[in-house]
């Protein structure tokens, strides 16, 4: 029998003998890769953090005591260690476990996160809760380098010294986000390591602290010696963390579970804040990833034996790398352009762009306000940027949108990849606020293409004017491209009619993006019900195509059916209901778009079609309601 099937809480893990934990911990990376070989998910942040999620629940004792994960898209072990095993192989699916920490799943997630940067932050809250309350539960905050240089990281460790004297802060260091980090923060963690002496007598006053420190007489002493050993040295290390009043401790060896949970033992009931500096290997036993851990950072699903992915249909191309190729080739022609990612080179598709490009790429690490700031301040410099984020992301930018942006009129672009729902990882994932949050500022264009040429179109488009534009398109596959781009730019706010199944149509479906085979079941539904249908491809949810609109119910259509891959509270269907909302004819506006409430995760787009109600089949019934 294995371990890991006897295993069904953590009291169960901490009756096992220190020894047998790397058997464990083999154990535990098999089940993760079989399971995201079937499912898809992170892999290579998990594979590396099994060993470090196993002592931190071989010595401290959730739910009493709190630990959270930063993104916490690294929770698969802690997962399987903490009663849920046995539904593991569900991860991702419809109704099954969910890929991040969630409270409402387990009480041993002590708080849900998908977005990076908030563990700090929430690890405060926590304490000064406990410290209200006069309890004694441990709060631990694991953090990768790449979240730590995250703003909302570094506001949160300037207010530990004035939070709380306990706290601990496991600073998972493996040099990969899900790109490369960078910065200054992320070299002053290489010039820690990059220091032998130092990091050698370090070592020495450590294992000497750790046998010694809960003996009060000794303290003094233990401190005093590594502050003079410190002294020699301080010139060839970074003292950041100690300098906001965090105890530095470091580097440790990640996979060196004896020596975690030594040390997590000593520190379990430190006076002070403490910062453990720990060194882990993304991907760590799955050879794939351990040579490629950007590329497996998040998967679908492949062959565990090989490593194969799943073939994408022949020549199909991803959304992502249509905006980077379409990028590419407007920038030869133009000096201005300049890109932007935050940490996410690859998975925006500009990792062309940036081999191209150098001296017109940048980086500016997981700090998308700061990203969406700069490029604002570019822009006002006489560039022309091209901020490329994820929609979800891009939440956290509203306010440089807004304030920085829009309010100056700036002409920045925004390209929104996985906009819409993002069906695996769920509520924290899915991009469907953003036409709600930016409708309502004035001075912008919001479009999304339905097509790669179309795509090429509505970019350059947005590089020719003089006001920002947000460019929002799906994750995944593009449909296949008939069209021909001949180097044009779109007018503005025109909607374009694609197909009638009648002469006469009582219905117009207009859509948002890449939705014509929804549409086209649609109209074959009400066809069959003897309705004639028109659909049109709205291309703009800001501005809307009133004219259109107004010309189509001029001409007797009696309903107007809208779907959006956005919420439909502040949406494009809204946009249109208000369009019409004085024509002497009073058509019907049926929106179609996600509910007012946190979309889940689930195996497809369309299980969650379905279980909201957003179907073919539901909107065809909506429709014919309507018209009688």
């Amino acid at each position: 029998m294995s371990l890991l099937s006897e295993i069904h809480s953590p009291s169960d893990l901490r009756r096992l003998p220190l020894e047998r934990l790397p058997e464990l911990a083999a154990e535990i990376r098999r089940e993760i890769v079989e399971t995201v070989a079937e499912n898809g998910g992170h892999l290579a942040s998990n594979l590396g953090v099994v060993e470090l999620t196993i002592a931190l629940l071989y010595v401290f004792d959730p739910p009493e005591d709190k630990v959270l994960f930063d993104v916490s898209h690294q929770s698969y072990a802690w997962k399987l260690l903490t009663g849920r095993a046995d539904r593991f192989r569900t991860l991702r699916r419809t109704d099954g476990l969910s890929g991040f920490q969630k409270r409402c799943e387990s009480p041993y997630d002590a708080f849900g996160a998908g977005h990076a940067g908030t563990a700090v932050s929430a690890a405060l809250g926590l304490a000064a809760a406990r410290d209200r309350r006069g309890t004694s539960e441990a709060v631990v905050a694991v953090v990768g380098d790449a979240s730590a240089a995250c703003g909302v990281s570094l506001e949160a460790l300037n207010n530990v010294r004035d939070t709380t004297s306990r706290l601990l802060v496991v600073l998972n260091d493996n040099e990969m986000s899900i790109g490369r980090p960078t910065g200054a923060l992320s070299r002053a963690f290489g010039r820690m390591l990059a220091s032998p002496g130092y990091n050698r007598w370090k070592a020495r006053i450590e294992d000497y602290g750790v046998r010694r420190l809960r003996m009060g007489g000794l303290r003094e002493h233990y401190h005093a010696l590594e502050s003079r050993i410190k002294s020699l040295f301080v010139h060839r290390t970074n003292t950041i963390f100690e300098q906001l009043g965090l105890r530095y401790v470091g580097p440790l060896d990640g996979h060196d579970i004896p020596r975690l949970v030594g040390a997590f033992r000593a520190l379990r009931d430190s006076a002070v804040p403490v910062l453990l500096h720990v060194r882990t290997r993304k991907g760590l036993g799955f050879a794939p990833a351990e040579k490629d851990p950007e590329a497996w950072h998040s998967t679908g699903p492949f062959d565990p034996a090989t490593g194969g992915r799943r073939s994408v249909p022949a020549g199909s191309v991803a959304w992502s790398d249509a905006f980077g190729a379409a990028l590419c080739d407007l920038a030869v022609t133009n000096p201005n352009v300049f890109a932007l990612t935050a940490g996410m080179a690859s998975g925006t598709g500009l990792s062309g762009f940036a081999e191209r490009f150098p001296d017109r790429f940048r980086d500016v690490g997981i700090c998308e306000e700061h990203q969406m700031t700069t490029a604002a301040g570019m822009a006002a410099g006489g560039l022309r940027p091209v901020v490329a984020v994820y929609s979800t992301f891009l939440q956290r930018s509203v306010d440089g949108m807004i304030h920085d942006v829009a309010l100056q009129g700036l002409p920045v672009v925004v390209a929104l990849d996985r906009a819409g729902a993002v069906p695996g990882d769920g509520a924290t994932h899915h991009g469907v606020f953003d036409i709600a949050l930016l409708r309502p500022v004035p001075g912008l264009a919001i479009a999304q293409p339905r097509t790669p040429a179309d795509l090429r179109r509505m970019l350059r488009t947005a590089l020719s004017l003089p006001y920002p534009v947000v460019l929002r398109y799906p994750r995944g596959t593009a449909p296949d491209d008939t069209a021909c781009d001949r180097g044009e730019t779109l007018p503005v706010g025109r909607a374009v009619e694609l197909s009638r199944t009648g002469p006469a149509p009582a219905v117009a479906i207009w859509t948002l993006g890449p939705e014509d085979a929804w549409a086209d079941r649609v109209a074959a539904l009400l066809k069959a019900r003897g309705v004639e249908s028109l659909h049109v491809d709205a291309r703009f949810a800001k501005p809307v195509d009133a004219e259109l609109l107004r010309a189509q119910a001029d001409a007797g259509v009696r309903a107007f059916l809208t779907f959006e891959d956005g919420v439909r509270t502040g949406g494009f269907g809204e946009a249109v209901r208000d369009a019409l909302s004085d024509h002497p004819r009073r058509p019907r506006v049926v929106a179609f778009g996600w509910p007012d409430a946190f979309v889940p995760h689930a195996s497809s787009r369309g299980d969650l079609l379905a279980r909201h109600h957003l179907a073919p089949e539901d909107a065809a019934e909506a429709v014919l309601s309507a018209l009688s």
